[in-house]
């Protein structure tokens, strides 16, 4: 949930379009976020997969942009100006996820490697 709230802070930082009311509507944003991609996106998924075929994979955009849009429908301080915000709101939040991802180990920790080199 953390890291998907500083995915959401940086989208609003950087996508004009993008508004987050408050610290509490930015993670009650992320808590809502990964319901509606735990639950409600699955389905979607399913529902448009021939469309998802036929754009090679790319209709899997508007679908992340549509749970986005559908977290900001049902949040009071959490606004969307648009398709386009949705869209490059969902591919920031996405990007910073997935590299804030390769820092936090499956324990759910951050784990750092170290190399030994042996001469």
């Amino acid at each position: 949930m953390l890291i998907t709230a500083f995915g959401l802070w940086v989208a609003q930082a950087i996508v004009p379009g993008v508004e987050i009311h408050g610290v509490g509507t930015l993670f009650a944003a992320a808590l809502l976020l990964g319901m509606a991609n735990a639950v409600v996106r699955p389905i979607v998924v399913l529902l448009t997969l021939p469309i998802t075929v036929l754009s090679l994979g790319l209709f899997l955009l508007v679908v992340n942009a549509a749970m986005l849009a559908l977290v900001a429908a049902l949040l009071e301080g959490f606004v969307l100006h648009g398709f386009f915000s949705a869209l490059v709101g969902s591919l920031v939040v996405s990007v910073t996820s997935w590299i804030a991802a390769w820092y936090v180990g499956p324990t759910g920790r951050v784990e750092v490697l170290v190399r030994h080199d042996v001469y």
